[in-house]
């Protein structure tokens, strides 16, 4: 075989092994291996049920005309919206005002197919995120909206017999059918919300279920959803043409809810979920007006990561952000729903405890440090734990003002690094007071002296702590 033959021959197996290389660098591919089987068979299976409704289901010119209508009324939708730009993460959107429809008056396959070209434009029109979360995203509804269809098609055919319900009159006098109706743009809510909150579950294992699947703004959300999908449905039934009537009021209802939707984004940290600084400080100083006003106790705590740039340097940027979001869910369970935690910049995040004593803010510290230091996060194919120390500082002892309150705590949080990290230190007046394990029980609400608690990482400067693995 002459060298021109042989380098022939090879040429093959280094466009695969370069094509294998790149798709090995796609987002879908660093996702954990269960999420990302989830995500290929839930898209594999809305392309089994697409090929097989497109061999059984026959197109005519009016379902067509229908389909069209509504999808170009979807497109207006977004057009009218894209200006406003997308909220980071998950948004949500009126658009099941026109995917119900498609659902509810033609054959599963259009429920199939409607979210693809909406997807695409949103996409390319509107926000470009990872495309495997957007092809995800239609691939569910696809499923919900054939589900809804199927479903809907055989109750119509128990109530309004063989005939079609589509222009049928039934909807207008026949309160079975707008019931059955109801019922499964409910089934379509609850299917989609399934196969999305699984999905999240999958990426985020520590998330608690009831946070996937309860919230009272969303549930409220999926009820409008639902109502304006029914009404533009029953508008269709009488006249395609009323389209046009229904277009204006949705388009605004969609930019409102859009426009509060980025208004609440402007607040949140996009790595973390928590609080910005920024909007941290706004609410902290309105909590600490009512404490002083009403003489009640209040906490500040400051909490810094040990040794982050120890993670960015061996495990990458994109591993630091996953510890970064891995603190923040353990904070988020560790403290009541009206304390405040936000990430006041790099790894350091605070958080306002309103009516808590020095001694319950002791103890939530000392939770906080125990679950961070137990805790270990898996990157890739590395785990890394870290430590966290914390500044305690103390409304009127302290401050009587957010600025002096975070001045001392971050004095306190001064001491505890200098001291060996991995430990909680209270300001006391002008010197910071260590505080390791053990509970707080010596601590009065004014003058706080030293605890001398069973000490779990020893006492003083006595150098670094041991390095936790994957540091």
């Amino acid at each position: 075989m002459s060298p021109r033959d042989a380098t022939f021959l090879r040429r093959p197996h280094r466009r695969l092994g370069r094509w294998m290389r790149s798709l090995r660098r796609w987002p879908l591919f660093g996702q954990p291996v269960p999420l990302r089987a989830y995500v290929l068979a839930v898209i594999g299976g809305n392309l089994a049920l697409a090929c097989s409704e497109l061999a059984h289901t026959s197109l005519r010119a009016g379902e067509l005309l229908l389909f069209g209508s509504l999808l170009a009324c979807g497109a207006v939708c977004i057009e009218a919206t894209r200006r406003l730009g997308m909220p980071a993460g998950v948004s949500r959107d009126l658009l099941s005002a026109w995917w119900l429809p498609v659902a509810l008056l033609l054959p599963p396959l259009y429920a199939l197919l409607a979210p693809i070209p909406l997807g695409l434009l949103l996409q390319l029109r509107v926000t470009r995120g990872p495309v495997f979360r957007r092809v995800f995203s239609a691939a569910a509804l696809g499923i919900a909206g054939a589900v809804a269809s199927a479903t809907f098609r055989a109750i119509g055919a128990g109530i309004a017999g063989d005939a079609a319900l589509v222009y049928s009159h039934a909807w207008l006098t026949d309160p079975a059918v707008v019931a059955a109706a109801v019922a499964c743009a409910v089934i379509f809510t609850i299917v989609n919300m399934l196969i999305v909150v699984f999905a999240a579950h999958l990426a985020d294992r520590q998330m608690p279920w009831r946070g996937l699947f309860w919230d009272r703004e969303r549930l409220l959300l999926d009820v409008a959803e639902l109502c304006v999908g029914v009404l533009v449905t029953i508008a269709c039934v009488a006249s395609t043409a009323l389209l046009i009537v229904a277009l204006p009021p949705v388009v605004v209802l969609q930019r409102s809810l859009m426009h509060k939707q980025l208004r609440a984004a402007a607040r949140i940290d996009a790595k973390t979920g928590l609080l910005n600084a920024a909007a941290w400080q706004r609410e902290a100083d309105i909590e600490i007006g009512r404490a002083l006003h009403a003489g009640a106790p209040l906490a500040v705590l400051l909490i810094d990561i040990d040794h982050f740039k120890r993670v960015n340097d061996s495990c990458g940027h994109l591993a630091g952000d996953q510890v970064l979001a891995g603190l923040s869910a353990e904070l988020r369970l560790l403290v009541r729903e009206s304390d405040l935690v936000g990430r006041f910049g790099g790894e350091e995040f605070v958080a306002l405890l309103p009516q808590t004593t020095v001694a319950e803010a002791c103890q939530v510290a000392e939770r906080v440090r125990i679950r961070v230091s137990e805790s270990v996060i898996g990157v890739r194919d590395r785990r890394v734990a870290v430590t966290v120390s914390i500044g305690v500082a103390m409304l009127g002892t302290h401050g009587r003002d957010l600025f002096e309150l975070l001045a001392a705590a971050d004095l306190a949080l001064y001491r505890a690094k200098r001291a060996g990290r991995d430990r909680i230190c209270l300001f006391n007046g002008g010197t910071p007071t260590d505080f390791n394990g053990g509970t707080p029980t010596d601590f009065n609400g004014v003058s706080p002296t030293r605890l001398s608690g069973t000490a779990t990482h020893g006492d003083g400067g006595s150098g670094e702590q041991p390095e936790a693995a994957g540091r």
